[in-house]
């Protein structure tokens, strides 16, 4: 490749031909302060609309400032970053941009977490200087999983380009002219109208505070205060490697006996584990799949755990509609054994019991929302956290993590396998049920290196491997994550429905641990795959490894459901999906 040799503020620097110069300054560790640009949205995507203007740069002969993340280097081009005339027109770009924002940062959900906020302070601007016309428009909580503020929105284009180019949802796009542009959907309809998957990659990738979950943590207090309610909790896999960053543990370290010690500190009633009901996904979409293959029909098995990617399908693919597993999510397994298992265990009515979810995602919020979720009237998940509002949860009750010794999670719902950890990560679903399918057709448990289905790990949008269900069978599967990735394997299927026997999908890029409700990774890919190898670590510290040798889910059977597939487990476990 060819190389361009250039000079920023009196440095040399040769870089690859098509490089811009915000590249270029990078390598020589020269900081240019951005907004809408965005290197990290996931399968190789960047933002670089140039829309903001905060990356301006002056460069010898050219007339105009250049915005340093769009202009293309030149060989002998000399770009001066922090000249006057640089300096006072990102001045000017910013107060121009605060002129039109509401001055709320103190209650606004991304406060401290803002990059708009964050460029104020580094730019020492107190006060706005331009006063004038403001934007007013209506905010949109129609999803209850996320909401847009437009009156926030600084036209980056962020969430434009994650919906469009990485997702392939096409929720979003430009609209308005001059003053009045903003990121919408088409024509403002509400969120919940259109084809968007509540993936909350465009939370993840928003700046400021135009788009955010929708919280229901007041409700939550409410109801740990409510002394005519007993209220229960279950964390999913991936918050274990996700919270603790946020209280000074490195990005990725289990704090699962921390996690569980600081939610029993919160008030709730009992500490459960989704780990368990991840086991029990197994035991139920396992034998949906071994039924499958002996079959032949409704193949390839696609998983369903992930709320996100079945609304995808529910939009995009309807002719296929057939081949997911019937399967509920283990949030909403949970939920429906608590409030029917549980509940009559301790003699609770099912609406006095209230569930919350602690979860990665703004799609369980959602999935819990659902009707079909709600038998009776009652939900089976009342409420849904994210981890990043648990961890504002924690400090508002002055809980720090740090400070806590570790302690287990309650029984009967507590008990999990680390097959069950494994789900938080793409590829983990299909390994934890390729464990037990391999149990159920030979009687007898893969042993050794085998037990890990290496092949199908990792943060590669789309594997395909060939696995061992049986020393004389064979299966051909698919993992992906990421919705545009879904896109191509679901294209694969239509072409060919033979090629693949099971599919793994999951809608965020990397899976649960990444998902839109995570702690900000700001780019940071090195801290994913570090939350990655935390769920494996947590995996392969357990000396119980299937899910079909949990105690609690074989005592579940024998008590109550009887066996995987019977009519009570369909009754309570299994759901239908329908085109959108």
């Amino acid at each position: 490749m060819n190389s361009v040799n250039l000079t920023i503020n009196g440095k040399a620097v040769s870089v690859p031909a098509g490089s811009t110069i915000l590249d270029a300054a990078k390598k020589l560790n020269i900081n240019i302060p951005t907004l809408c640009y965005c290197d990290k949205l996931g399968c190789g995507i960047s933002n670089h609309p140039a829309s903001c203007r905060i990356c301006v740069v002056e460069v010898e002969r050219r007339r105009n400032l250049a915005p340093a993340c769009a202009t293309p280097v030149m060989e002998g081009m000399v770009v001066h970053t922090n000249s006057q005339r640089a300096l006072n027109a990102r001045r000017t770009v910013l107060e121009l941009i605060l002129s039109d924002h509401p001055q709320k940062c103190l209650t606004c959900a991304k406060n401290q977490d803002c990059e708009l906020q964050r460029l104020t302070a580094e730019f020492g601007i107190q006060e706005v200087q331009y006063n004038g016309a403001r934007n007013k428009f209506d905010i949109d909580d129609s999803s209850e999983a996320i909401m847009r503020d437009l009156n926030k929105c600084i036209m980056c284009r962020r969430c434009e380009t994650v919906c469009n180019k990485v997702q392939t949802v096409g929720a979003l796009t430009g609209y308005g002219r001059g003053f009045s542009a903003k990121v919408g959907t088409a024509g403002l309809i509400p969120l919940a109208d259109t084809n968007c998957t509540f993936c909350g990659q465009c939370v993840n990738v928003c700046p400021v505070g135009a788009i955010t979950g929708i919280s229901y943590v007041k409700k939550v207090w409410a109801a740990i205060n409510d002394p005519t309610k007993t209220v229960v909790v279950q964390t999913a896999p991936a918050v274990r490697v996700a919270v603790g960053q946020e209280f000074g543990f490195e990005p990725g370290a289990p704090v699962t006996g921390k996690l569980v010690a600081g939610l029993r500190a919160l008030g709730f009633d009992k500490v459960f584990d989704t780990n368990f009901s991840a086991d029990l996904t197994i035991m139920e979409e396992g034998h949906e799949l071994v039924e499958r293959v002996k079959s032949g029909r409704n193949l390839p098995i696609l998983t369903s755990c992930c709320p996100g990617w079945i609304n995808f399908i529910e939009h995009n693919f309807p002719d296929l509609l057939h081949i997911p597993s019937s399967c509920k999510s283990p949030q909403q397994m949970f939920g429906a054994i608590a409030k029917s298992y549980y509940a009559e265990k301790i003699g609770v009515k099912p609406e006095d019991l209230i569930v919350v979810s602690i979860m990665p995602c703004q799609a369980k919020k959602y999935e819990a929302s659902r009707s079909e979720f709600a038998p009776d009237g009652v939900r089976d998940v009342d409420y849904v956290v994210t981890t990043r509002e648990l961890c504002k949860m924690f400090r508002e009750a002055g809980v720090n993590l740090a400070n806590l010794d570790d302690e287990e999670y309650d029984s009967p719902l507590g008990e999990s396998s680390g097959a069950g950890d494994i789900f938080g990560v793409t590829g983990g679903v299909l390994e934890a049920a390729c464990r037990s399918v391999y149990f159920m057709l030979n009687g007898k448990n893969l042993e050794g290196d085998a037990i890990n289905f290496r092949a199908i790990r990792g943060l590669d949008g789309i594997k395909e491997a060939r696995v061992q269900i049986a020393p004389d069978k064979s299966i051909n599967v698919a993992v992906c994550s990421g919705l545009g990735n879904a896109r191509t394997v679901l294209e694969m299927v239509r072409q060919d429905p033979n090629r693949f026997q099971a599919v793994e999908i999951m809608a965020c890029p990397g899976g649960c641990i990444n998902g839109g409700g995570q702690p900000f990774l700001h780019g940071d890919s090195a801290a994913l795959e570090r939350r990655m190898r935390g769920l494996y670590s947590e995996d392969e510290r357990k000396t119980l490894r299937f899910s079909h040798e949990n105690q609690d889910i074989q005592k579940l059977y024998a008590e109550y459901l009887g066996e995987p597939g019977s009519e009570k487990a369909h009754h309570l476990l299994h759901t239908t999906y329908h085109q959108k």
